[in-house]
């Protein structure tokens, strides 16, 4: 019998957005919706900017650690002499209004700082408050969606005009193949936003991508919908727009849906931790900041591994695809320069054998080579050599 073909594995699509491990993700919303308030909870959680030397964070930036309960497992495991959590960078953007892609209130600088993150943050005002003016005068989320989408894809096509003329213009001086291509792939874009549809939500090839990735356009971001409702409305899981918004995200893309009360984790955040705690036991309440730290950071294709022992447990964050050797190349130029390997073993079987022998001797310990996917949650430890160098 002739030997069985091997198996080849699945290829996976290039994602659109930057590939990089710095990235971040921006607050937007119609004025008055409670971002300012979210934001300002949230940096309350910050780590502090000495943390990262030679990086300046501005007043309206912040950098928040991943919560994860993996990470503080291994930290009293090694009881090393530091902890580096995990962290995502998150960016509080003025309010959008009606009109911004032609400059209304502010609107070009404001698409600026949306078009510098990652991915979105979309905040929904779900509450009803007579002293909170909503700057259409009513609450109407789903209204509100829509002029946020609108004007980023506005603003999109805005950007494809210009990109066809360039492209057209290079045409004539030159017979490149590839500007054939790009022009042809800026027209299908540029009539796929026409029809109202966010470029996210395209069914683009790899070739696609790859060309798509260099514009960084607005509306090819990934988008977590935050939806701020009173906290009664919260508590009880139950609020009169929900349907109505849960209805139209279904129908563009379905992407995540988040319900918060900006009201009560300003209120949390302002208590002791220990009044906090018993505030939401006797209110059987809970903060969604955890989950909404978690769900952005995975949302913009950010996964991390681990190194771990006694001097230092640390999560080092990586885009989702990224092979060992980029991934080694994290912790220092040399490691990727001279990768030898990758030596491997899973969060889980640790947990499950206790130590790295235990999981040595069930035969979990993996050396993975340069085409290696590292997965969220890997611990690794690489082996390099650069021009006669030890290993590290």
């Amino acid at each position: 019998m002739p030997p069985k073909a091997k198996k080849e594995a699945p290829v996976e699509r290039p994602i659109l957005g930057r590939f990089s491990s710095h990235l971040k993700i921006g607050i937007v919303g119609l004025p008055n919706v409670g971002k300012s308030t979210l934001f300002n909870t949230l940096t309350k959680l910050s780590i502090p900017a000495e943390n990262f030397p030679f990086c300046t964070i501005e007043p309206n930036e912040a950098r928040v650690n991943i919560p994860d309960e993996r990470f503080n497992w291994l930290c009293r495991l090694h009881n090393p002499k530091t902890e580096v959590s995990a962290f995502l960078e998150i960016h509080d953007i003025a309010g959008l209004v009606k009109g911004a892609h032609e400059g209304q209130g502010l609107g070009n600088s404001f698409l600026s700082h949306i078009r510098a993150v990652d991915g979105i943050f979309h905040v929904l005002r779900a509450f009803e408050d007579p002293d909170i003016i909503h700057v259409d005068d009513t609450v109407d989320p789903v209204r509100d969606l829509e002029i946020i989408t609108e004007e980023l894809r506005l603003k999109d096509l805005e950007f494809m005009a210009r990109k066809i003329d360039d492209v057209e213009k290079s045409m004539k001086r030159s017979n490149d193949k590839q500007l054939k291509i790009e022009l042809e792939l800026c027209m299908r874009v540029k009539a796929f936003i026409e029809e109202g549809k966010d470029v996210r939500l395209g069914d683009w090839k790899t070739a696609d991508i790859e060309i798509l990735n260099t514009f960084q356009l607005l509306s090819a971001k990934p988008v977590v919908y935050l939806v701020n409702m009173n906290e009664r409305d919260y508590q009880r899981k139950k609020n009169k727009f929900l349907p109505k918004i849960h209805a139209w995200v279904q129908e563009h893309g379905g992407e995540q849906i988040l319900p918060f009360s900006a009201g009560l984790e300003r209120n949390l955040a302002d208590m002791p931790e220990d009044e906090a705690a018993k505030y939401c036991e006797e209110n059987k309440v809970q903060s969604a900041l955890p989950k909404i730290i978690k769900t952005g950071f995975a949302a913009i294709n950010l996964i991390y591994f681990f190194t771990a022992g006694p001097d230092e447990v640390k999560c080092w964050q990586i885009r989702k695809l990224t092979k060992a050797p980029q991934a080694a190349g994290t912790i220092h130029t040399d490691f990727e320069k001279g990768f030898i390997c990758a030596e491997v073993m899973k969060f889980e079987d640790l947990k499950e054998h206790g130590s790295e022998t235990a999981v040595k001797a069930a035969g979990k310990y993996k050396q993975e080579g340069k085409t290696y996917v590292v997965q969220d949650g890997d611990i690794i430890f690489f082996k390099f050599n650069v021009s006669g160098g030890g290993k590290k």
